[in-house]
């Protein structure tokens, strides 16, 4: 995947990069959109089974370049390995989980002291200000720029700064407020025609929208919060200005411990993703000596030479 990237790069064909949030230095998929090609990553745990094979999916087997006598003697180690990478990796979808309990307990008290009505006011005059009204057809992009990884959380917050000119930015510690105004600018630029990229939350994807992009208008609306700052001089809104400060100061001490415990669940599962990251790179070592790089290198030229 890197391969073709880089080669897609060279001749001037707009790639999108999905990094791994096991391991943020490889990739779970590139995205041709100008060509209309994806090639990911369709392994454990994130299997894909093809629903057009032949038509227009195909499966690439890098098992043909494996040298088989690599293997030979060392079953019992490869499924040890394996195993304990399966239980750190669930040991760390335990701890997110725990986590996003919280955070969702916090945004359900922040909603609670949110006026939305104020809010979405102030929505439908941004998007009359920013979106020039036209017709067109529609197209939404669901996009994540958070992971939770064992470097720590990454954010590549520089996606919505280096590709927009326009940056509106919205400080929301909880996430609320800022939510309702994304949605309806959400709305609004659809029912507007436009193609837009939704950002969701990597936290808490079913509840919170972070940012949303308008290519075509190089605009984009961002969130700011622990995860996500920008350093750039920005326009910039206070979400406190739709939210009930002296209500939401009455439940202070429970935000404070579910923020406090959700840090520490997620200092925990970055921890245990680092150790399965170690484990995954002790199986690793098994493949790379079985595999004939001169032959995966050839195949990957004539592949990217193809679909370019």
């Amino acid at each position: 995947m890197k391969y073709v990237a880089k080669t897609a790069d060279k001749k001037g064909i707009k790639v999108i990069l999905c990094p791994c949030s096991s391991d943020p230095d490889s990739l779970d998929g590139i995205i041709l959109p100008d060509r209309k090609i994806i090639i990911l990553d369709g392994t454990a745990p994130h299997i894909v089974e093809p629903v057009f094979p032949g038509a227009c999916e195909e499966i690439l087997n890098f098992g043909q370049f494996w040298k088989k006598e690599a293997f030979e003697g060392k079953t019992a180690e490869i499924i040890d390995v394996t195993l304990k990478n399966k239980l750190l990796h669930k040991a760390a979808a335990r701890y997110l989980s725990a986590c996003g309990q919280l955070l969702a307990d916090n945004f359900k008290t922040a909603a609670a002291c949110t006026d939305y009505k104020k809010a979405e006011g102030f929505a439908a005059n941004l998007c009359k200000n920013n979106i020039p009204a036209k017709k067109g057809k529609p197209k939404e992009w669901i996009r994540f720029i958070n992971g939770t990884t064992p470097k720590g959380i990454i954010s590549y917050a520089e996606t919505l700064t280096k590709q927009n000119s326009n940056l509106i930015v919205i400080s929301d510690k909880y996430g609320s407020a800022s939510t309702a105004i994304m949605e309806k600018i959400r709305e609004y630029a659809l029912l507007n025609g436009y193609e837009i990229e939704t950002i969701k939350n990597a936290f808490l994807p079913e509840l919170i929208t972070d940012h949303i992009i308008i290519p075509e208008l190089s605009l984009a609306f961002a969130t700011e919060n622990e995860y996500t700052r920008f350093e750039t001089p920005v326009r910039r809104i206070h979400s406190r200005r739709f939210v009930n400060s002296s209500l939401l100061h009455n439940s202070r001490e429970r935000l404070k411990f579910n923020s406090k415990a959700a840090a520490a669940l997620l200092s925990g599962a970055c921890d245990t993703l680092k150790k399965a990251k170690a484990v995954h790179d002790d199986l690793e070592k098994y493949y790379i000596g079985a595999m004939d790089f001169s032959k995966l290198n050839t195949f990957a030229e004539e592949f990217a030479e193809k679909i370019l």
